[in-house]
C-alpha cells in the first residue's frame, strides 16, 4: 500500500492497527458490507477495499477523514454512528481505549483517538449502545482493546448490549496485551 503522508493530528498505524487488520482480514467475507468506525489514517478500510462488497469508514477527526479519502476510502465525518444507517455485516472499531484522567486530557484532534475516559471504556460503552441499529442480521463486530482497558468489563458491556464476545486474536506489545475481540448478537442472530 502506498504510504500517505499523515497530518500530525491523525493516529498513525501502530501495533493495534495491525492486529485489528489481521483479525478483519480473517473475518471479512466477499459479500460483506463493512463499516470501520474511527478509521484514523484509513489503513484498515483501504486494506479491506476489494475484499468485501463495500467498505465505508467513519471518523470524527477532519484530518483523519482527509487522510482516509487520500487512500481512496469511502469516508464520512461522524461521531460514532451519527447520521449512519446500516445494515453492515462487519463493524470494526479501534476505539480510544487508554484510561485518561481529566488532568491528562489534551485539547486536540488526536485526543479522540486515544482518550478512553477514566476507565478506558467511555467511548466503547457509547459504541455498544449504538451499534445494534446498524448491524445486519448475523452481523459481527471486531473491537480492539488493551489489557489496560479491562477486557472482562468490555465483554460485560457487550453482553448488556445483547452481544456475545470472544477473543479473536491477542498479542503482547511491551507492557500490555492487545486483544481483537469478536462479537455477534446473542445466539448468533437477531
Amino acid at each position: 500500500m502506498t504510504p500517505v503522508p499523515l497530518h500530525p493530528q491523525v493516529y498513525q498505524v501502530e501495533e493495534d492497527t495491525v492486529l485489528l487488520l489481521e483479525a478483519a482480514l480473517a473475518e471479512a467475507r466477499p459479500d460483506d458490507r463493512v463499516l470501520e468506525v474511527g478509521t484514523g489514517s484509513g489503513y484498515i478500510a483501504a486494506s479491506l477495499t476489494g475484499r468485501a462488497a463495500r467498505v465505508i469508514a467513519l471518523d470524527i477527526n477532519p484530518h483523519a477523514v482527509r487522510a482516509a479519502y487520500a487512500r481512496g476510502v469511502e469516508v464520512v465525518r461522524s461521531d460514532l454512528f451519527a447520521g449512519i444507517r446500516g445494515p453492515f455485516d462487519l463493524v470494526l472499531f479501534n476505539p480510544p481505549y487508554l484510561p485518561t484522567a481529566p488532568e491528562e486530557r489534551l485539547d486536540d484532534w488526536l485526543e479522540y483517538a486515544l482518550d478512553g475516559g477514566v476507565d478506558g471504556r467511555q467511548t466503547i460503552a457509547r459504541f455498544f449502545a449504538g451499534v445494534d441499529p446498524v448491524l445486519a442480521s448475523g452481523g459481527r463486530v471486531l473491537l480492539l482493546v488493551s489489557s489496560l482497558t479491562g477486557p472482562e468489563e468490555v465483554l460485560r458491556l457487550a453482553h448488556v448490549a445483547g452481544l456475545d464476545g470472544t477473543v479473536a486474536i491477542e498479542r503482547r506489545v511491551e507492557d500490555e496485551m492487545l486483544l481483537a475481540l469478536r462479537f455477534e448478537r446473542r445466539g448468533g442472530h437477531d
